[in-house]
């Protein structure tokens, strides 16, 4: 089955230098129709403006990947690291037992960002946090792996749930299909372009959620960038 959340219908708020679309339900006024798809139980689109950001605060038992869409991503946190995340790369945060941190636009455009939770197996942990740089070319026409909780998933960045986080670029009517096993779902969000979904057209910037399904066929109807969970 799938369930579309068209961008339309999607949760927002505007801080000024935060304008965010919710693509789960994140605050009371929320869309009530969306929720959570497996262990996945947030998936933000943020716009954060030149010289704004998150100052420090708090998470805890929770993975939080996030995808840099546009500009660079600037990080401190409580363990001591720091790092700056351009488009198309990939942070990753274990919060674990606690951890705080801050994020803010480094770079000199609008922040373009998905900031994507995932439920952890089990509570507790050390927290920790790593990066990873994903070219684009590497994903053209196959879906990457860019954060995983798989040991088997060479290249990915490990996360404690059970859960990946992948991508794929395609050309205008180039096609791909994706296998799930019967028991897990999927979300998938349209970074940029237009694609049908089993034949369901899709939109820029829409999500869909996929569960009692098998087998995915997505098709370009011109160059697309796509995000997906594939969540247990």
């Amino acid at each position: 089955m799938l369930t579309h959340r068209r961008w339309e219908s999607l949760g927002n708020a505007d801080f000024g230098w935060l304008r965010a679309k919710h693509h789960f339900t994140v605050f009371d006024g929320g869309n009530p129709e969306h929720k959570p798809v497996g262990n996945l139980v947030v998936w933000n689109d943020d716009e954060i403006a030149v010289g704004g950001g998150f100052p420090f605060h708090g998470h805890k038992d929770m993975e939080i990947i996030t995808y840099v869409r546009q500009g660079i991503l600037g990080h401190r946190d409580s363990l001591g690291s720091e790092g700056q995340i351009h488009a198309g790369d990939v942070q990753v945060m274990s919060a674990g037992t606690g951890i705080r941190h801050a994020e803010f636009n480094k770079g000199d455009e609008p922040l373009k960002l998905y900031q994507i939770w995932l439920q952890p197996r089990t509570a507790g942990g050390e927290p920790q946090w790593n990066t990873r740089k994903f070219p684009k070319d590497d994903r053209s026409g196959r879906f990457v792996v860019l954060a995983s909780g798989f040991s088997n998933d060479d290249g990915a960045l490990p996360i404690r749930a059970d859960a990946r986080v992948l991508a794929v670029t395609l050309q205008a009517r180039e096609k791909i299909h994706h296998e799930l096993a019967p028991s897990r779902s999927a979300y998938l969000v349209v970074a940029s372009g237009k694609v049908t979904v089993n034949g369901e057209p899709m939109n820029a910037l829409d999500g869909v959620a996929i569960t009692h399904v098998t087998n995915v066929e997505i098709v370009a109807l011109e160059d697309s960038e796509l995000v997906m969970v594939d969540t247990g």
